[in-house]
This record gives C-alpha cells, structure tokens and sequence, in this order.
C-alpha cells in the first residue's frame, strides 16, 4: 500500500525497533500511533518523527488498553491502515531456573500481547477489507535458543499466530498478514531484559541495526510479502537447521557458551513487569564480543571439531 497519508499503529515504540519503524514510516510520510509502557519515552519518540503522531500508553497485554488504543487511533485518524505488532520483553535464564511466572509473562507479553492486539485490529481490517499487519518475530521463530527459552517459545506462537490469520482472512485478498524475522539486534534489550543467568548477555554477529529492520518493515508494510528475514542470509542458517538439525543445534550451543554471556550481571526483573530505568533509546551499548569476519571462522573451525567428535563417537 502507498504508505503516504495512512495510518500505522506500532507497539513497543518508545524505544529500539518500534523506535526506529516510528522514525522511518514518518519519513515516508505515514501518521504514526506510538504504543508502549512509557509515555514520556514515547513523547521523545513523536518529537523525532516528521510526520502526524499520536502516544498512547499502552499494556499490550490488558485488554482494555489495546481498544483504548484502538478506538484513539480511529477517532484522531479515521482508520488504521497497518498495525506493527513489535512490543516484547525477554528473560535470559534456562527453563527450569527461573520462576515460572516470569516465562509466563513474557508469553503474556510477547504472544498473548499480539493475540490481544490482533483481536482489536483485524475487525476495522475486515470492515474496510484491507489492511497489513506485521508480526516482528526473530530467527529464534525457526530455530531454537537455550538460555531464552520463554522468548523462543513466544516467538514460535507469534509465527503460528501469523499463519493461523492468514488461513482465517484467505478470502480477504487484500488484508496481509506478514512476519519480519530479524537476527540479534543493536538495541537496549541485552541491557533491559531480566536475567537469572549471573552473567551479561551480548549480541551475536551479525548484530542488525535497528534502522535496517525499521526500514524492512516500512517496505512491508508498503509492498506485503509473507516474510522477510534481516539479514536475508539467515534464510540459510534456517535451511541448515532444517536440513541437519543435530548438527546445527550443537554449533548453536558451542557458539551461545562461548560468545552470547560475559562478565557478571546482578539478578533482575528487568522490564518484565515495569519499564526499565534507563533512559529510552533506539541502541544498545553491548556490542558482540568478536567482529563477524572472526565469528564465521571460529564456526568453521567449531564445527570441524564437532564433526572430528561426531566420527569419534560413531566408529568407537
């Protein structure tokens, strides 16, 4: 759809992607609506923007929120037009060590979030029989991640929920609902999300930069494809898991163990229940520990010792 004159909402935009989606679609001249927890972040996010902009502080995950959020968005524009489902928390610990309560909030925020969100919309999509919806899921929508196990999970729901509304809309030709699967992003959430690991989670390269996923969601929103991957060249991790998932899922650990934790970090919250403390911004300050020329070599030779380990194993 021309993206000049419509209306998008985006949730989780006081910070990061939704950040960064907010400043690229006002470039392209969209009237932009900012949901998230944080009013005051999402004024700075409207005061970077160059086009019309509506804050709504909103929980995506109550109810009432999400239609208060609705219904504000069509009375100031009239319509929505696209809806860009990204507000998410994450929680670094293994399965079994942290309170089950807080995996359960972050399927609450990540999945039921969307679900709720989705609900809200798709009835004005049906009313005008058109409308793009964009789910911001991850390649960790494919491809499992041990010591984020709650978020994989919310992130698999979040593409099946994807798929699940495109079978329901299949006679609404002009309603697209469609996935954006980014890899590790440089953005606040290695700093901000909770974490029961004891240690300081950091990026694995290819860290993406926010601008580049918001500028791939902007032109989903303006040509919608069913999916899109950032960088396109994680396609080919996802058909390496699929093809030898064993093997991919043993350099998968190797590789988390050795370069996604560093240093020591106090247990905390996070944002998982209240926005976190620090100051809203669209990067983050926890760049990958070795360059992506230095991690594609160390994988190579990682996975020539699991497969000199494998043949061991085999022939023993």
């Amino acid at each position: 759809m021309e993206l000049v004159g419509r209306t998008v909402v985006i949730t989780g935009a006081s910070s990061g992607v939704g950040r960064a989606t907010a400043v690229e679609l006002s470039r392209r001249a969209c009237n932009v609506v900012l949901a998230g927890r944080r009013e005051a972040a999402l004024a700075q996010t409207a005061a970077m923007c160059e086009s019309a902009t509506l804050v709504c502080a909103t929980d995506v995950t109550i109810e009432e929120d999400v239609a208060r959020l609705t219904e504000r968005a069509l009375a100031r524009f009239g319509k929505i037009d696209g809806w860009v489902n990204n507000a998410g928390v994450t929680l670094y610990a293994p399965l079994a060590e942290a309170p089950l309560k807080e995996h359960v909030r972050v399927l609450e925020t990540n999945l039921i979030g969307a679900m709720i969100c989705a609900r809200a919309v798709i009835p004005e999509f049906r009313r005008r029989h058109a409308g793009v919806m964009v789910n911001i899921g991850s390649v960790l929508s494919h491809v499992g991640q041990p010591f984020v196990p709650s978020y994989t999970i919310s992130k698999f729901g979040l593409r099946g929920m994807t798929q699940a509304l495109r079978v329901e809309l299949a006679d609404e030709p002009d309603i697209h609902i469609c996935d954006v699967f980014p890899f590790a992003l440089d953005t606040p959430h290695f700093e901000t999300g909770a974490n029961r690991m004891g240690r300081a989670a950091r990026a694995i390269p290819p860290m993406q930069s926010p601008e580049k996923v918001a500028r791939a969601i902007a032109d989903v929103l303006e040509h919608p494809r069913r999916t899109r991957f950032v960088p396109p060249v994680i396609a080919l991790g996802v058909a390496f898991h699929a093809i030898a998932p064993s093997l991919a899922e043993r350099l998968l650990l190797a590789a988390l163990r050795r370069w996604h934790f560093a240093g020591t970090q106090a247990s905390t919250d996070g944002d998982l229940y209240r926005s976190a403390a620090q100051p809203a911004t669209m990067h983050g300050h926890r760049p990958p520990l070795i360059s992506t020329p230095s991690f594609a070599a160390w994988l190579v030779g990682a996975l020539g010792k699991i497969e000199v380990a494998r043949l061991r194993e085999r022939f023993r």
